[in-house]
């Protein structure tokens, strides 16, 4: 699962980077252990755990706190483990199956793996390159479009993990020229939202008018005034909604 974006979507991917990713990998443990033994190693490592990055990484090697979410045995046959684990972003799943099979007593390695999930993606929405390739020449060559558009989705699918505020009409045009949201301008907001949570600032059509940085509590956002949301990455183009005249 690699999601790929187009145009002015690519300033989507940052807030991927950090969304939650699951994986489909194969342990090699290097010495016989119970299945029963292994089951109960997966229930230890449920949940926060400690991580050390890998010595060949591209960040620092200090411990980190990393959550798995869920970590399940799909097939176990002689010393291979095939599982599923569903993790924060940043978790290294090699150094996962080194580190179980040190709490094992005897060691292992990861053989496989396969990222079936990237934040809202998942592998129901994958497409092969050979695929890709075909509906570009439905599209060109007999303007068929239906391919294209099942492959080439919105940019709403990639921040569609992300707590979601819905503002006025009337507000959208002053936020594409890159001005914070303000309380005033909101229509409806997720429960939910904390400080610094990163946000998706749609239309009341469900249009992707920016993602920015929250400034206050969702509770904290129902007052008269204040400021929302602080501005980081505009995706409406200006002039898409009308400029409202000043009274």
């Amino acid at each position: 699962m690699l999601p790929v974006a187009l145009g002015n979507a690519t300033k989507a991917l940052a807030y991927l980077l950090t969304a939650g990713k699951e994986y489909v990998a194969l342990m090699h443990i290097h010495k016989p252990v119970s299945e029963a033994d292994i089951r109960s190693l997966f229930s230890d490592f449920t949940g926060t755990i400690s991580q050390l990055p890998p010595v060949r990484s591209s960040v620092k090697r200090v411990l980190r706190k990393r959550t798995i979410y869920y970590l399940e045995v799909l097939e176990a046959y002689d010393q291979d483990v095939l599982f599923r684990v569903g993790c924060q972003a940043g978790t290294y799943i090699r150094k996962l199956c080194v580190d179980m099979g040190k709490k094992l007593g005897v060691g292992a390695h990861m053989a496989e793996l396969r990222r079936t999930r990237a934040g809202p993606f998942n592998e129901d929405s994958l497409v092969t390159l050979h695929d890709l390739k075909d509906a570009v020449h439905y599209w060109m060559h007999d303007g068929d479009e239906t391919a294209i558009k099942r492959i080439i989705m919105n940019v709403e699918t990639a921040v569609a993990h992300l707590p979601r505020i819905q503002v006025l009409d009337s507000a959208v045009d002053s936020l594409c020229h890159g001005a914070s949201l303000s309380m005033p301008g909101i229509s409806r907001l997720e429960s939910g939202i904390k400080k610094g949570d990163a946000v998706a600032v749609m239309s009341l059509k469900g249009e992707l008018v920016f993602v920015g940085n929250a400034q206050l509590s969702s509770e904290e956002m129902l007052a008269d005034h204040g400021l929302a949301v602080k501005t980081e990455r505009v995706f409406m183009q200006p002039g898409t909604y009308p400029k409202m005249p000043k009274l």
